[in-house]
Parts: structure tokens; C-alpha cells; sequence
């Protein structure tokens, strides 16, 4: 075979190689959670809804998608360490799932990184030896690109993730809070965007496999 026949030949199998890992898809790594389920939305302001009303927070319009009975546990202006000290009136409810959304105010209120990651592992572990499952939602973080209206993930989330082995919703709150037509103010949604971040955290929990 010559020399250019060869690489044709080389070529095509790489190519065929690649549409076949590309057609194959990531299985959902999760069992689906009923219609009914207690799921728990843990978190600050970004939960709560501030900005907006409570019917358009993100756990209200992610129980419509889910059919889910979410509790809003929000709390406005909560820090890692507020959460915390909430946790163990979490663990009482049994909820099948908490989603993690906490550590803006910490940025804000300029607490060490170390001490919002400790914060946030101790109140992952104090859900995981109750046996719930538990999704980390990932805050953005101040930079040089937020000034300039561009917000993005504090990369501590994707640490944490990683050091916990559990799953992280990323991106989803930059996202937002980098669209003017969807802040409320600098940090916070409006209705749009509580509803836009409830239907991306929704479509990464179907893919994961929670919810159908």
C-alpha cells in the first residue's frame, strides 16, 4: 500500500473511531426519583428568589418540571456557615435529595476560601452519613471579567465536587447573572432567569438520571 493509502486508510479508522465514541451517549448515573419525592433546595438569596417572588424562584418552577415536592430552603444573605448551622433541621425532613447552592455571600463578605470549602464539605458530609443524595450547584465568584459584566464559576465548586465525589451543576448561575435581561440587579435573577436556571438544572438532572 502506498504511503497516501495508507493515511486514507489510517484516517478512516480514526474517523470511524471518533463517530463511534461520539454515538455513544453518557448513561444516567442516578435512579430516578417519583413524582413526590421530597426534594430539598438549600441555599441563599439565588435560592430563595430574591429579586423576584417566591412562586418564581427556581425550586417552585423546578417542582413544576419535576413533579417534585421541593422545600425552598433559601435563606437571603446566608453564608456557608448559616448553612451549616441549618443542616441538621434538613437531615429531620428526609428529603431524597438536597440541591447545594451556597458561597456568593462568602465572596462577598470576603470569608477565607478555606473556611467556605470546610463550610461546605461539613454540611455535605453531615447529609451524606443520613444517606442524601446531594447536587452542588456552582456560584459565581468575583474577577476581573464581573466588572465587566462577565460572571463565572468560583472554581472551588469543582474542587469540592471532586474531593466529595458528588455531582456539580455548573455554570448555570454565571450564566444568567452574565445576561443583563435576566438579573434583577448585579447578583441576583428576575423571574427569567430563575426560571431559565430551573430549567437548565432540570435538564442536567434528567441527564444524570434523577428525573425523566
Amino acid at each position: 500500500m502506498s504511503l497516501g493509502g495508507r493515511f486514507l486508510a489510517l484516517a478512516s479508522i480514526g474517523l470511524a473511531a471518533t463517530i463511534g465514541m461520539t454515538g455513544c451517549g453518557n448513561e444516567p448515573t442516578q435512579t430516578v426519583l417519583p413524582a413526590g419525592s421530597t426534594v430539598v433546595a438549600l441555599g441563599d438569596s439565588l435560592t430563595y428568589g430574591y429579586g423576584a417572588n417566591t412562586e418564581t424562584a427556581y425550586p417552585m418552577v423546578l417542582a413544576e418540571l419535576s413533579k417534585w415536592r421541593i422545600i425552598n430552603a433559601g435563606v437571603n444573605g446566608d453564608t456557608s456557615a448559616d448553612v451549616l448551622t441549618r443542616v441538621n433541621e434538613i437531615t429531620e425532613q428526609s428529603p431524597d435529595l438536597v440541591l447545594l447552592g451556597v458561597g456568593g455571600n462568602d465572596v462577598l463578605q470576603r470569608i477565607a476560601p478555606d473556611t467556605t470549602r470546610a463550610n461546605i464539605i461539613a454540611t455535605i458530609d453531615t447529609l451524606q452519613s443520613k444517606n442524601i443524595d446531594v447536587v452542588l450547584i456552582a456560584e459565581p465568584h468575583l474577577s476581573t471579567s464581573a466588572l465587566f459584566g462577565k460572571a463565572s464559576d468560583n472554581p472551588l465548586y469543582e474542587d469540592i465536587a471532586e474531593a466529595e465525589d458528588i455531582p456539580l451543576y455548573s455554570d448555570g448561575w454565571s450564566t444568567i447573572l452574565s445576561d443583563d435581561a435576566l438579573k434583577s440587579d448585579r447578583i441576583h435573577a428576575n423571574a427569567a432567569g430563575y426560571r431559565q436556571f430551573a430549567e437548565g438544572l432540570h435538564g442536567y438532572l434528567k441527564e444524570e438520571g434523577w428525573v425523566h
